[in-house]
């Protein structure tokens, strides 16, 4: 129990020091915002308790607001997320259920399924981030536009990182 939670908080502290101190400073034009900290909220384990998730979810945010300077865009859209998590697990919940001690993973769930879970995941993050942040329609196709570009790239940094975290052990489903 203690092991997992030393993994969560190291997971915690390398997402956040990557996405501050290097992915922040990574944008083409304006149109690519990675935000690869989503996997904190993504990656918990089924077991958490929805309370726990939306308080994760909301120290994640806080943190990446902090030094962002963003006053609660992360944090708002990082806690919408971990609401609508346990209705995303359960859309997609294989017959049999989850394993309550595994975490969402590639390896553990497979390619079809993660891709669906992450795509909704990061995509539900990133169109509320993006609208929150300007905030009028009056250039919705120029904000819809950065969203799906960051939600592309995003995935594409996720799976990275899934396999950079792949364990052969971990591997229970196919």
């Amino acid at each position: 129990m203690i092991l997992e939670i030393i993994k969560h908080i190291i997971r915690f502290l390398v997402l956040v020091g990557t996405q501050v101190l290097l992915l922040n400073n990574f944008r083409f034009s304006g149109y690519v915002n990675p935000y690869l900290y989503v996997v904190i909220i993504m990656m918990l384990p089924f077991s958490t308790p929805v309370p726990l998730v939306l308080l994760i979810s909301l120290l994640t945010g806080l943190s990446i607001d902090m030094f962002e300077d963003t006053m609660g865009l992360h944090a708002s859209a990082t806690v919408f997320i971990g609401y609508l998590r346990s209705y995303i697990l359960k859309l997609f919940s294989p017959r049999e259920g989850y394993d309550m001690t595994a975490e969402p993973s590639l390896h553990y769930l497979g390619f079809a399924w993660y891709i669906s879970y992450s795509t909704i995941m990061v995509g539900l993050h990133h169109l509320l981030y993006f609208l929150i942040e300007a905030f009028q329609f009056h250039e919705i196709g120029q904000t819809l536009l950065r969203a799906l570009l960051s939600i592309v790239f995003t995935i594409l940094l996720v799976f990275i990182y899934q396999m950079l975290i792949y364990r052969q052990k971990d591997r229970k489903l196919s």
